[in-house]
């Protein structure tokens, strides 16, 4: 049995902060505890009632620090490592001149096998417990990712890319070949460990009706599973979607028709959805992930954030950074951005709404809000400890921080790796492994 009391002001959400001063929405705790056994959350509260029933648990103090839920990321692409801060050009010329090239090389294993071990290193440095991520076309790319996410004790949902068309040779599979090794790697990997399947159609672009047909076959075989794909990212990329599709009647319907529409289907962008398309997600109960580093850096548009959720049938959201179109493997950089756009529409992010949503809201979008995203007693112990002050800006900002709220808005301005002191994976703190 392996245990540990974690010592620091704790935060973990209840639900959406509506407001600033939406006390009801969290539970905050100024000296408090988190007693951790294998690998789960047994206690949580004051920090000398928790350590009552601690026995003789190791104390682990990260006053004057918070302790939250590890972040959950909710796109991401792990074979675009070194796609990241490429220069000049938009969706469909920068995934032709950067992306495409860059994956080619996940044919090769080992090439798979040293970026899935160097992204797991990044995302935890940057305090993300979780990801629903991408891999390569390859089936040597999930295995890659998969092996060094088991090996970590990660919750993770990933799939392998399906991709027959509109592509270069060496990255295009057949309707018939995605499906075989899509079928094959669900039986490998999901349910192993805290590992998630997610069947992966890259977007409508790349697949034929035929292999679309085969991912909602996949999808009614296995109906627990995730389905993450792009939509709405790009008007060049909605205007050719519409030219391979004509039968349908916007982007969304494309999805709709082969049956990829559902609770834990994860859309990647959704910048430019027309009324009846964000009413289908909605319906459906799917899910739009915003990606404001990413849509900035292409310069695709403005995800309307605050809108979906005051719409008269609400479109569940999660956030993303994205990588490597995303700029950024934090969250909190990513949180930053969204800000922005979110104010570019005329609208405000309270500090609480945006912690809320990189932990318990992405929990919530990604159907998995019963074991991450929260502190709750019986949750996986997934973790992050943030220290406001890492950097000599923040300290001297932190001079005049009167409330929690303005401390969370400085994390989320100004706070990046350097800012997240250690991060917990099944309660083992795996960051300052990275440095050992």
């Amino acid at each position: 049995m392996t245990e540990r009391l974690l010592r620091g002001r704790i935060l973990s959400f209840r639900s959406k902060p509506e407001a600033v001063d939406d006390r009801a929405s969290y539970f905050y705790e100024e000296d408090g505890g988190v007693l951790v056994r294998d690998g789960k959350i047994v206690a949580i509260g004051d920090f000398a009632a928790v350590s009552a029933k601690a026995g003789d648990a190791p104390v682990e103090d990260h006053r004057p620090n918070l302790i939250l839920p590890g972040f959950i990321d909710a796109h991401v692409h792990v074979p675009q490592m070194q796609v990241i801060a490429s220069y000049g050009a938009e969706l469909l010329d920068w995934l032709n001149t950067y992306t495409f090239p860059e994956e080619t090389k996940f044919i090769d294993a080992q090439h798979g096998r040293r970026i899935a071990r160097l992204f797991c290193d990044e995302i935890i440095r940057n305090g993300t417990t979780t990801v629903a991520a991408y891999c390569s076309v390859h089936r040597q790319s999930v295995d890659a990712f998969f092996t060094e996410a088991l090996s970590r004790d990660m919750l993770v949902i990933a799939g392998k890319v399906m991709m027959d068309r509109n592509a270069p040779d060496g990255l295009r599979d057949t309707a018939q070949s995605g499906y075989d090794d899509t079928k094959a790697l669900i039986a490998e990997w999901h349910g192993k460990g805290r590992i998630h399947y997610a069947v992966t159609p890259r977007f409508a672009i790349t697949s034929t009706p035929e292999q679309m047909e085969m991912a909602g076959a996949l999808m009614r075989e296995h109906p627990d599973l995730h389905m993450q794909t792009h939509l709405s990212e790009n008007k060049a990329e909605i205007a050719f979607t519409q030219e391979l599709y004509p039968a349908s009647k916007d982007y969304t319907d494309v999805y709709a028709r082969y049956g990829l529409l559902g609770p834990k289907a994860l859309f990647g962008h959704c910048i430019h959805l027309s009324d009846r398309e964000a009413d289908a997600l909605s319906e459906s109960g799917s899910v739009a992930v915003f990606c404001p580093t990413s849509n900035l850096f292409l310069g695709s548009g403005l995800f309307d954030w605050q809108g979906h959720a005051k719409r008269a049938k609400p479109v569940r959201v999660a956030a993303a950074t994205d990588v490597g179109g995303g700029t950024s493997y934090s969250m909190l950089r990513t949180m930053d951005e969204a800000y922005k756009v979110v104010a570019l529409q005329g609208e405000k992010m309270n500090p609480f709404a945006a912690f809320w949503q990189m932990t318990l809201g992405n929990a919530k979008a990604l159907s998995l809000d019963a074991r991450i995203g929260t502190l709750d007693v019986g949750t996986d112990a997934d973790l992050v400890v943030l220290d406001a002050k890492a950097t000599p800006a923040m300290a001297l900002r932190m001079e005049t921080v009167k409330s929690l709220a303005e401390e969370l808005f400085v994390l989320q301005t100004l706070g990046d790796d350097r800012a997240v002191r250690e991060t917990y994976v099944a309660g083992r703190p795996v960051k300052r492994e990275l440095t050992a």
